[in-house]
């Protein structure tokens, strides 16, 4: 963190002149004496920066010096933002931009946050897939991606759940979620989201739309992320479930649906816990529910709780024939 936090003030530094201590602490959340300590650091790898006394001082660079990045090209430096998720840049063709920026920006950093860089990247790692679960690398996400980047219009065949569809559509975005990739586009003027491993078939045409100014790709995928959220869990189901039971529920639920989870002491019964939480319709839950397996007792609404009832009648009678 701290390589991060002295660039951060020799950026500072470069682009404001003179700054004090205490502004440098704040915009960094350290305290003033952390600020000190790390202009020492830079002061002792050979940075000109110094001070001026004063009730009007601080720290400013000497004049003419530059922090230089050693020529990053464009390609570099747009894949320097996916430098945290290694197999995603190179899903998306930009591997070796990455690496050739990482380069640069090693050697252009001083001694220690050399050091630093390398403590940070050997201690630190992000695995963007779930558990047991593999990233997907789709046949036609590069061309996606291009199209993103180029705002060129595709057009595609795309198996949704029910059918398959012919759509042409105005690529704005590409999403990485558990290791799925989604395309997020306009098509008859509404914005979509599409899973590019569901694209069977692609063609990136050479007519360019205009992409919309006021377009925020993370605060769609935000609020479209809650939306379907809610509809994938309109109702509201009540358990009582054992102590490891409600362990299980909070690791197998999603964080939807943890997050409006409540659960209190079942007063009848010592070990038991009442839990309240939202739920899927009644195929949906059945098959969520069945995960905790005697360790969860559906007790409303009454309708759940007989389809439950069902579904495990018509599992004892699997297991009470024999194997044939």
């Amino acid at each position: 963190m701290r390589a991060v936090r002295l660039i951060n003030i020799l950026t500072t530094l470069q682009a404001k002149g003179l700054v004090t201590a205490e502004a440098l602490a704040a915009e960094n959340h350290v305290s003033v004496r952390t600020i000190y300590r790390d202009i020492d650091a830079l002061s002792l790898s050979g940075v000109p920066v110094y001070s001026e006394r004063g009730s009007e001082g601080g720290y400013r660079l000497l004049d003419g010096y530059r922090v230089r990045l050693n020529g990053l090209s464009p390609g570099e430096a747009e894949a320097m933002f996916l430098s945290g998720v290694p197999d995603a840049a190179a899903d998306l063709g930009l591997g070796s931009l990455m690496a050739g920026a990482q380069k640069k920006l090693t050697a252009a950093l001083p001694e220690d946050l050399r050091q630093s860089a390398a403590r940070m990247q050997g201690r630190f790692h992000l695995d963007a897939p779930t558990w047991f679960g593999e990233s997907e690398r789709p046949a036609h996400l590069q061309a996606i991606a291009d199209a993103v980047w180029n705002c060129r219009l595709v057009r595609m065949r795309y198996r949704s759940w029910k059918a398959e569809k012919n759509r042409e559509a105005e690529p704005l975005g590409v999403v990485l979620k558990g290791g799925a990739w989604y395309m997020v586009a306009r098509v008859d003027g509404e914005v979509r989201t599409y899973r590019i491993a569901r694209i069977l078939d692609l063609l990136v045409t050479e007519e360019r739309f205009e992409r919309p100014e006021d377009f925020d790709l993370a605060g769609y995928w935000t609020e479209n992320t809650l939306r379907l959220e809610a509809e994938l869990h309109p109702n509201t189901a009540t358990l009582r479930v054992s102590k490891w039971g409600l362990r299980l529920l909070e690791h197998i639920s999603p964080s939807y649906v943890r997050a409006r989870m409540e659960a209190e002491k079942d007063e009848r019964h010592e070990d038991r816990w009442i839990v309240t939480l939202p739920c899927g319709q009644a195929q949906h839950a059945i098959s969520e529910f069945l995960r905790l397996g005697a360790e969860a007792e559906v007790l409303a609404p009454d309708t759940l709780r007989d389809a439950m009832r069902e579904a495990l009648e018509r599992l004892a009678g699997f297991y009470a024939r024999s194997v044939s």
